[in-house]
């Protein structure tokens, strides 16, 4: 008796497990969807507010105009970035904002080659006009390992985008958000406004979602089949 009893809270615990994989993809599915159409107004309208104004939000998405002022800073290299069938890097860069928070500007991506030759990209000095789109970083995801390796140029190779982490390495505190400069502006390499390139999009949440369920109700269906099983075996 104590053993079927431990043995149905275990199933009961795998059943909730289950569920709650479920409810986490829908809702990171809704989370994205929001961003999305949240993103798309924002360029839709493309009111530009001005870049230091903006910098005082701590999220959301903003089309920005203001002058920045680069600093003499390593380059950052997001690794593993695709752009169509391409494997790349993301290339930012830390500026000063007029009021003089320092935040992450993205330049656009480089590819990198087989042989795993990393791009070695000029850094950009001085004031610049900026407009492009101020939003919320990549997600880190797993933190697992040291967020950036340094590079024998001096750029930091970064597995993954840790504000923490890189406001140590810059000697700055970083703004919660970074700049994606305007395609239409010529300066930096290749990118787009595209909000989620590197990311599951919604739909996918939401069909792992549908996965879980399903093998929810799979395993809630075994379950009840071998109790079943089992009561009649008794009598």
């Amino acid at each position: 008796m104590k053993l079927r009893i431990i043995l149905l809270l275990a199933a009961m615990l795998v059943e909730l497990l289950l569920l709650r994989l479920g409810f986490w993809q829908l809702a990171r599915g809704e989370e994205k969807q929001q961003a999305l159409q949240a993103a798309a107004a924002v360029l839709q309208e493309k009111q530009a507010q001005p870049l230091a104004d903006a910098l005082t939000q701590l999220s959301g998405f903003t089309w920005v105009r203001g002058h920045a002022v680069f600093r003499e800073a390593p380059l950052l290299l997001l690794d593993n970035q695709r752009r169509g069938n391409q494997v790349g890097v993301s290339v930012f860069q830390a500026a000063d904002a007029d009021d003089g928070r320092t935040l992450l500007v993205d330049l656009g991506w480089l590819p990198v080659q087989g042989d795993r030759q990393l791009p070695k990209p000029a850094t950009l000095s001085g004031s610049m006009l900026l407009e492009g789109l101020l939003l919320p970083p990549p997600s880190p995801g797993l933190a697992i390992g040291p967020a950036y390796t340094a590079q024998a140029d001096g750029s930091l190779l970064l597995m993954r985008l840790d504000q923490e982490a890189l406001s140590k390495a810059l000697n700055r505190p970083l703004s919660g958000r970074i700049l994606r400069v305007d395609p239409a502006q010529r300066i930096g390499f290749a990118r787009d406004l595209a909000v989620q390139a590197n990311t599951l999009p919604p739909e996918k949440h939401r069909a792992y979602a549908l996965q879980w369920f399903g093998l929810a109700a799979a395993f809630a269906v075994l379950c009840i089949g071998v109790m079943m099983r089992k009561t009649h075996a008794n009598r």
